[in-house]
């Protein structure tokens, strides 16, 4: 599917599928029509309506698939998020231990990073640009403050550790956010959804050929059908492209 599509409004997407579904549609049924002559008609007729359960099954399988991969990521994405704003908030609270001067210079960096991540990692995820390649400046350098301060009580000692440990966590989830970000339905798994579903629509327009208003009606139905569940999918495909998104708002309320 274009890269233009996943950053439509559900809305708008739902427009272009079901334009597009409806084109193919009304060709499919035209040719069909047309071809329903003589001894093709005979030919088509021959074609035992049985075959039409085993395609429809196909097709549920597939987007019983790919439905299960989007969830999947949508899912993890959300956890992941959570678990990196959970991990940030955890360190503003254990900086309270130390001297103001450490508690707001560590506040800080963690400002930086989440506007950083915020106004610009995030557009850059929602059209898969980001990668790994760059640790974030704002976040390893509150990991290098938070090793070199000097405790000098207990409290601090463990406060000390669980603010490394947080800031690590952070980092994995941030990976894991941009891993899912550059996750997508590739191509040949939307051809072999958009083909099973052309097969389908084939073999009713063959079955129902001696009656166009039937096969109109059949194919329109199973054309709805095949429109809504790929308006679902590609509207959930990516999590952090579209109207249908992760926003950064956990990240922004650690910083308020």
């Amino acid at each position: 599917m274009s890269e233009w599509v996943y950053h439509l409004s559900v809305s708008w997407m739902a427009t272009v599928v079901f334009l597009v579904t409806a084109i193919i549609t009304w060709l499919i049924h035209a040719t069909v029509t047309r071809l329903a002559v003589d001894q093709r008609a005979r030919a088509f007729k021959a074609v035992t309506p049985a075959l039409l359960p085993p395609l429809g099954i196909v097709y549920a399988l597939l987007v019983a698939f790919l439905s299960a991969q989007v969830w999947n990521d949508s899912q993890r994405a959300t956890v992941e998020v959570s678990r990196e704003a959970s991990a940030l908030r955890t360190v503003d609270l254990l900086a309270a231990t130390f001297p103001p001067d450490f508690a707001t210079r560590l506040h800080e960096l963690l400002s930086r990073y989440v506007t950083h991540t915020a106004d610009e990692e995030w557009p850059a995820m929602a059209s898969q640009g980001v990668t790994l390649a760059v640790a974030p400046a704002p976040l390893s350098e509150a990991l290098r403050l938070s090793l070199a301060a000097v405790p000098t009580t207990d409290g601090q000692r463990v406060a000390q550790r669980e603010m490394v440990v947080a800031l690590e966590q952070a980092l994995d989830a941030r990976r894991q956010r941009i891993i899912i970000s550059r996750s997508s339905i590739n191509g040949v798994k939307w051809a072999g959804l958009i083909g099973v579903a052309i097969v389908v629509l084939i073999a009713i327009a063959m079955v129902q050929c001696d009656n166009k208003p039937a096969a109109a009606t059949a194919m329109g139905l199973f054309a709805t059908a095949v429109a809504i569940s790929v308006v679902l999918i590609a509207s959930h495909a990516r999590p952090f492209t579209g109207q249908i998104s992760i926003g950064p708002g956990l990240l922004r309320e650690i910083v308020r």
